[in-house]
């Protein structure tokens, strides 16, 4: 009923509370279905996850601006948050809260989706399980891998895509 990235997603969310590891799941599965449309409600749900990454790393200025992007995003598709088992209205109470909290400077604190389906969050719940996390625990703060984890990934093939698309531009010319 649901996707498999999505219900990943939902797991790192509640589970070990990796927010890199969710924008990495959703971002795959997004230019492999939606590719090209920044206005996805998977753009709108990596961008949740960014602006958690960066509020627990006191990247006030970056979490608010992730956080106002996903919020535009998730207004306009509102409808479709119904049908992946998310309660809107308690959503957006939940990230305006959480907008007010970034714009104090408020330190970072684990929150929870409101999942409205039983049968999703069972699912989510059983997987944690499988993978060794507890459903709906709090961030380990003191876990720097967790916390500074775009600075531990191999970005090898991402430097060389960018220096052949260098070497590209100049050969153009």
């Amino acid at each position: 009923m649901y996707p498999d990235e999505y219900i990943r997603y939902l797991v790192h969310f509640h589970g070990d509370r990796d927010y890199f590891e969710c924008h990495e799941i959703l971002e795959e599965y997004w230019k492999n279905k939606d590719q090209g449309n920044k206005d996805s409600v998977w753009v709108g749900l990596i961008q949740l996850a960014v602006s958690c990454y960066h509020h627990r790393r006191s990247n006030f200025t970056g979490a608010k601006k992730t956080l106002e992007k996903a919020m535009v995003i998730l207004k306009k598709e509102e409808l479709c948050l119904n049908s992946l088992g998310l309660n809107k209205i308690k959503l957006f109470s939940i990230l305006k809260e959480r907008h007010i909290d970034i714009e104090k400077n408020q330190p970072y604190t684990s929150f929870n989706l409101p999942i409205n389906d039983p049968c999703l969050s069972q699912q989510c719940q059983t997987d944690c399980i499988k993978l060794g996390f507890i459903w709906c625990d709090h961030s380990n703060l003191n876990n720097k891998s967790l916390i500074n984890r775009h600075k531990l990934r191999d970005r090898t093939s991402i430097i060389q895509a960018r220096l052949y698309a260098l070497k590209r531009n100049k050969s153009s010319d």
